[in-house]
C-alpha cells in the first residue's frame, strides 16, 4: 500500500512523474527544457476576414539541438505571399542559443531567401548564401529574427513578474537590433481554440510606426495564442490560435 513506502522512494517517485509532465528531456542529460514539443495553429485575418493559416512548431533534434520554425500562408485578393522561417538552437534551461536560420519568401513581388549560422563562441556569423563570414561581438543573450520568440516564451515561464524584455537581435544583413516587449496588460479573450485568459505584450518600432501587440496563455505555459499588428493606423494583420498539438516521444495530444 502507498502508506506503506518509505518516504524517500515516495518522494522520489513524486519527483520522477513531475519530471516527465513539466519538462522535455533533452540529450545531454544535465539540460533539460522549459517546454515540449508542440505544433500550433493558427488563422490570419484581416479586417476580421480569414486570409491564410500558419504553423509554429518546436522540436528536438537527436543532435541535442531545437527546431523552432514558422510557416504563413495568405491569400488577400490578388496578393499571396508564402514564408517559412527556421531556426536551429541550442536550449540550456531557459536559454536559448541560436546555431542556424533560414528564411524562405515567395508569391507577389520579389522572392526572398537568407540563411545563416552563428558561432556565438568564436564571435562569426556566416552568410550561408553569399559565403561570407563576418566577426561579431555578441551580446551574452543574442537572438535571431524567430528564436526571439521561443527565448520570450520561455522568459514569461520563468520570469512571469517581470514586466519588459530587451532581445539584441541579429538582422538578415548581420546588423544588431534591440526588440523591447513590453508589458501591457492581461485580458481574457475569445478565439478559435476557446476563451483563454492571457498577458499581453507591446513591441514598438517607432522609426517605421508600427506596433505590435502578442497576447501570452500562461495555462498554455505562455504560448502565443494571438498576434496583432498596425502600422501608422493601418491594420497589417492578425493571427489566432485554432489548436496545438502538445508532443512527447510517445504520443501527442490535442485540445
Amino acid at each position: 500500500m502507498l502508506k506503506s513506502l518509505p518516504y524517500v522512494t515516495l518522494l522520489a517517485s513524486t519527483l520522477t512523474l513531475l519530471s516527465s509532465i513539466s519538462f522535455a528531456q533533452a540529450t545531454d542529460q544535465t539540460s533539460k527544457v522549459m517546454v515540449p514539443a508542440f505544433n500550433a495553429n493558427y488563422t490570419i485575418l484581416r479586417s476580421s476576414k480569414s486570409v491564410g493559416k500558419a504553423t509554429r512548431k518546436l522540436s528536438y533534434l537527436d543532435n541535442g539541438m531545437a527546431k523552432y520554425s514558422y510557416h504563413t500562408d495568405i491569400e488577400w485578393l490578388i496578393f499571396s505571399d508564402t514564408r517559412d522561417e527556421t531556426s536551429t538552437v541550442k536550449l540550456n534551461g531557459n536559454k536559448v542559443t541560436p546555431k542556424n536560420y533560414v528564411f524562405k519568401r515567395e508569391g507577389t513581388g520579389r522572392d526572398k531567401y537568407y540563411e545563416w549560422s552563428y558561432d556565438t563562441a568564436n564571435g562569426t556569423a556566416t552568410d550561408e548564401k553569399k559565403n561570407k563570414t563576418k566577426t561579431i561581438d555578441f551580446p551574452d543573450n543574442i537572438q535571431d529574427s524567430l528564436s526571439y520568440h521561443l527565448q520570450h516564451r520561455l522568459n514569461l515561464i520563468s520570469k512571469p513578474e517581470q514586466k519588459q524584455f530587451v532581445y539584441p537581435v541579429i538582422k538578415s544583413s548581420g546588423s544588431l537590433k534591440n526588440y523591447v516587449y513590453q508589458y501591457d496588460g492581461e485580458e481574457e479573450i475569445m478565439l478559435p481554440y476557446g476563451l483563454v485568459k492571457t498577458v499581453k505584450f507591446k513591441r514598438e518600432v517607432v522609426e517605421k510606426k508600427r506596433i505590435t501587440y502578442a497576447w501570452f496563455a500562461p495555462e498554455l505555459d505562455y504560448l502565443l495564442v494571438k498576434l496583432y499588428q498596425i502600422k501608422g493606423d493601418v491594420e497589417q494583420f492578425e493571427a489566432q490560435l485554432e489548436s496545438v498539438d502538445i508532443i512527447d516521444t510517445k504520443e501527442s495530444a490535442s485540445k
